[in-house]
């Protein structure tokens, strides 16, 4: 039976979009925390700063699931590992495998240095021993601390354009195979990581909505929305002028059918749109509401899923 979810040409299920989904989120946290650092918005001790201390958790956890999945959809999930030895520069999967490992030392040596006094700590207290050697570590990651920072950024960058690498590589599927794909999905992981920092924060942490640093990441979702909307417009008007199995597919995903109704009311509508109407039209008084700010926040993470399962999935309705 031919459903939405399931059809001849599928290949690529929900677990990949969730995997595209906790992709980004990881990527695109990681990306506004080190820009806030940067810009010198966070004060004080770093450690004790609640949206890094976030980070520390939401950045590896997410990543750490989607991966998970990415493996289980393996037809030998069992030798997932000789991917992490054996590399290949013309193999998109390999690519990301290097990504990955890049991505997760650099994350690592990045919150060790954050974290050095807790984790001296800890060392101090269960391995004496080690001391010496974890001053001497120290030292080394200090002096390297502006390169790692550097590189994780760009990392974090390349990792959340990698998602939409990934299915723009499938050269089957027309309307997977655009190059406005990466930057889509870059824009679209930008703002999952905000929404989610922004959830967190108030949800495990007593932050007031009107926090400088959630006021800050607010004006920046409005960006990267904006943005958003218009690389959607770029991404389907290229599919309308593609002529042949393009302007098909434009009109397959776009049409009729459930995959057009997740895009205008679940991507555009809820995800885009009512997040900008709510900000810019809501009065202050309810803007300071903890209530306002998990409808947008959420808003914005229920569209950005919602735009992942529809490029996936309606990417694969339409072949070459």
């Amino acid at each position: 039976m031919t459903t939405p979810f399931h059809f001849p040409s599928l290949v690529w299920g929900e677990s990949i979009a969730i995997y595209l989904f906790l992709l980004g989120i990881s990527a695109g946290s990681t990306m506004m925390i080190i820009l806030l650092k940067r810009a010198g918005l966070i004060h004080g001790e770093l450690s004790q700063n609640y949206l890094i201390k976030i980070n520390a958790f939401l950045a590896p956890i997410t990543v750490i699931c989607g991966l998970t999945l990415l493996i289980f959809h393996l037809a030998r999930p069992w030798t997932f590992w000789k991917l992490m030895f054996h590399y290949s520069h013309t193999s998109i999967m390999s690519c990301g495998v290097m990504l990955f490992q890049g991505y997760f030392i650099t994350l690592t040596l990045w919150l060790l240095h954050i974290y050095q006094t807790q984790v001296k700590q800890l060392i101090q207290h269960r391995f004496p021993s080690l001391m010496a050697f974890a001053n001497f570590a120290y030292r080394i990651i200090g002096y390297i601390q502006g390169i790692v920072e550097f590189l994780l950024l760009l990392i974090a960058i390349a990792l959340g354009a990698y998602t939409g690498f990934l299915l723009s590589a499938l050269i089957s599927y027309p309307m997977l195979n655009n190059p406005v794909l990466p930057v889509l999905f870059l824009a679209s992981g930008m703002s999952s990581g905000i929404a989610s920092l922004t959830l967190c924060a108030l949800f495990f942490t007593k932050t007031n909505p009107q926090d400088t640093l959630l006021v800050w990441l607010h004006k920046v979702e409005r960006f990267v929305l904006l943005t958003e909307l218009f690389l959607l417009f770029a991404y389907f008007f290229g599919l309308y002028l593609g002529g042949g199995q393009k302007t098909q597919s434009f009109y397959t995903a776009l049409g009729h059918g459930f995959w057009a109704q997740v895009f205008w009311i679940g991507v555009v509508f809820i995800g885009i749109l009512l997040p900008l109407g709510l900000n810019q039209f809501s009065k202050p008084s309810l803007r300071h509401r903890k209530s306002f700010v998990y409808l947008v926040a959420g808003s914005t993470l229920f569209g950005v899923l919602c735009l992942r399962f529809f490029i996936l999935y309606a990417g694969q309705m339409t072949l070459a």
